[in-house]
């Protein structure tokens, strides 16, 4: 968006996160488990970890959402911006309700409100919010996110409180629903915080960069704070689970993503400003930036095509898909999840998107070039 497209390490941040999401939606539909990968007493390193980073996905989405909206406010003022946020906002929500949502399930028998609900909502919001001054907004910001957990008691029924705080799914009618994966309450909070943020990208190099490491530091710090004593900022405590280091370490950064706590947000925020610093300093990466400045393509594209292609590999291979109509998982005989086949599957996917989001550039480009009534 605006100018913060001009900046490669942002392109680039944005690039690794999809590339990131796309390992996620992989394993999604190649590496069907009957276990949560971050189920402690189920899961392997190697499944904890190709979930586990991925969670850095959203938090850098949102964030990058609202600096945007920060910089392209520059030139087109308040109002402009104002309303291009709440086109922009409900064209995601519309997305999210509706091919994305089919994407997902290759049916349409719930809807699904996942990244593109918390982004589309979130810029709804900031066309309001972008009226207010900066401190101000700021301020809204850290209440939305910090005083989210003091909540987890509540648990009032209804949807609306689902879509806010608590998540999960809402019946309408016998045979239909919502899913409500990404509640809006720190989502809205993260968003204005990465508009609050904007300024920042207009400093000299060395001082954003110096700021940005300053501020992961200082968000590392407090999630390892609040999570050493089990103090505040997630529902599920850690514990030393006698098994070694690595466990531990699993135990200790299993945070609370739907909805997203306050030391998720706060451990994937730190690893966002870092990486963020870090490509500011390196050669740019032409995948991830081809990527990082067509996210909404890839986003639409590649759910429906892994799904696609993940059914493809289990019907020639196993006869069947798996079935999670019941209460478990069943999958087709001769089955074995395998990491191996997640990983390769994820390389083949990134190099087929890599080639259709280049042809989707040539064309818009060449759409570009065409006047007005040319035949």
């Amino acid at each position: 968006m605006g100018k913060l497209s001009r900046l490669p390490a942002i392109d680039m941040l944005r690039g690794f996160v999809i590339v990131l999401m796309a390992l996620d939606h992989v394993r999604d539909f190649f590496g069907v488990t009957q276990f949560n990968p971050e189920d402690l007493a189920l899961t392997t390193p190697g499944w904890f970890w190709t979930r586990w980073i991925t969670h850095l996905c959203a938090t850098s989405f949102v964030l990058l959402a609202g600096s945007s909206a920060f910089l392209r406010g520059l030139g087109a003022g308040v109002p402009s911006l104002s309303r291009y946020l709440a086109t922009r906002g409900a064209l995601l929500l519309l997305l999210e309700a509706s091919w994305i949502s089919f994407s997902w399930q290759l049916a349409y028998n719930v809807m699904i409100l996942q990244v593109l609900w918390a982004l589309g909502a979130g810029m709804i919001a900031l066309s309001l919010l972008v009226w207010l001054p900066r401190p101000l907004m700021a301020l809204v910001a850290a209440l939305l996110i910090v005083s989210h957990n003091a909540l987890d008691s509540w648990h009032p029924a209804g949807a609306l409180w689902q879509a806010w705080h608590a998540g999960g799914f809402y019946p309408i009618g016998q045979h239909f629903g919502v899913v409500f994966m990404y509640p809006l309450m720190p989502w809205l909070g993260l968003i204005a915080a990465g508009y609050a943020l904007g300024p920042v990208f207009l400093w000299e190099r060395q001082r954003r960069q110096r700021f940005l490491l300053a501020a992961a530091a200082l968000l590392m710090l407090a999630f390892v704070a609040l999570r050493a004593g089990n103090l505040y900022g997630d529902p599920d405590p850690w514990s030393p689970q006698g098994r070694g280091a690595m466990v531990d370490l699993m135990s200790f950064v299993r945070v609370h993503k739907y909805p997203p706590s306050l030391l998720y947000l706060c451990v994937t925020g730190s690893l966002a400003l870092a990486l963020l610093a870090l490509f500011e300093r390196v050669r740019e990466v032409k995948l991830l930036t081809l990527f990082g400045r067509t996210p909404l393509f890839f986003y639409v594209i590649h759910i429906a095509l892994a799904h696609l292609l993940g059914n493809l590999y289990f019907h020639l291979r196993f006869g069947g898909l798996p079935d999670f109509s019941g209460r478990d998982v069943s999958l087709p005989a001769g089955y074995q999840p395998s990491l191996v086949v997640v990983y390769a599957a994820w390389i083949g996917l990134i190099a087929l998107m890599a080639g259709l989001t280049v042809l989707w550039q040539r064309w818009r480009h060449r759409a570009a070039r065409v006047p007005s009534g040319a035949p």
